[in-house]
């Protein structure tokens, strides 16, 4: 089964400096049939003005990734962490016990991003930061993991979960497969460009939420890059 979900037709939110669209209940937008997906809790797409954004709040028991599309973001949290992420590259916050964290489009142009929480496999514990540069060229043509907590994922930044976050770019025409163990949620967002998955066709920006698919088949319609979470 796979339920396209168009981006038009996603959860919205908008203020002066924030342009964010919800593939799941977030904040004030609530739709009760999207809850999660699984283990996937929070899949925003958020475009973030110069200059701006998210000020110092707090998380806890949640792995939350961030993968930039274009710009840049900068993060400081109460571990005294601070670096800049750029676009095709992922940052991973657990929370842990408790952590609090800003994160700022310091760049003179919008930022966009995907903002996606996995709920952990277990509660508390001390939060940490990480981020890892993923360039697209390491990635052209097949899906990699970028954030894993699979045995086996050793290349990709450590979240503490059941899934898989993984990235692909793809050229027009380019196809490649992923074959997910049985039981498994899978939810792919289309970052750019234009795709069809078995036979269904997503737009730039859209979601499919997955599930008992034994072999996804994604093939580029136009130039492509997509993110694919794979939970229990």
């Amino acid at each position: 089964m796979i339920e396209r979900r168009p981006a038009g037709e996603l959860g919205r939110f908008q203020n002066a400096w924030l342009n964010a669209r919800y593939h799941f209940s977030f904040s004030n937008w609530h739709d009760p049939r999207r809850m999660g997906w699984g283990d996937l809790r929070v899949w925003n797409d958020d475009e973030i003005a110069p200059g701006t954004g998210f000020p110092a709040h707090g998380h806890a028991d949640m792995e939350i990734i961030t993968y930039v599309r274009t710009g840049a973001i900068t993060h400081r949290d109460s571990l005294g962490n601070e670096g800049r992420t750029g676009a095709g590259d992922v940052q991973v916050m657990s929370a842990g016990g408790g952590i609090r964290h800003a994160e700022q489009n310091l760049e003179a142009e919008p930022t966009t991003l995907f903002q996606i929480w996995i709920e952990p496999a277990t509660r508390g514990g001390a939060p940490a930061w990480g981020a890892r540069p993923f360039p697209k060229g390491e990635r052209a043509g097949r899906l990699i993991a970028l954030a894993s907590g699979v045995d086996g994922d050793e290349e990709a930044l450590p979240i503490r979960a059941d899934a898989r976050v993984l990235g692909a770019t793809l050229k027009a025409g380019a196809e490649t497969t992923y074959a997910p163990a049985d039981g498994r949620h899978l939810y792919l967002a289309v970052a750019a460009g234009e795709i069809e998955i078995n036979g269904v066709r997503l737009q730039a920006r859209d979601g499919a939420a997955i599930v008992d698919e034994p072999l996804l088949a994604i093939r580029a319609l136009a130039d492509a890059e997509v993110v694919l979470v794979d939970t229990r």
